[in-house]
């Protein structure tokens, strides 16, 4: 299944749960715990959405839809992207 996250369409961040929390959790220093923004991101309805948009404009920092740049960048292997 895939999710539209075109450009056109992003009204689901304004509904995501970080965009209520601040960036601080989802772009940590490096070395940082994600722990926070992960677990932010399981409660978060938007979750599903945002990983797909992360993965099609391959976003390179941060977490997105619960997920860091190295599982992301494990999941694109998978998927063959």
């Amino acid at each position: 299944m895939h999710i539209d996250t075109s450009q056109q369409d992003l009204a689901w961040q304004e509904q995501a749960l970080c965009a209520q929390t601040g960036g601080d959790f989802f772009f940590p220093e490096p070395g940082s715990s994600v722990r926070e923004a992960k677990r932010i991101c399981r409660l978060c309805e938007t979750r599903a959405v945002c990983l797909e948009y992360a993965l099609d404009n391959d976003e390179r920092f941060g977490v997105w839809g619960g997920l860091s740049e190295k599982e992301r960048q494990r999941l694109r292997r998978i998927r063959g992207d």
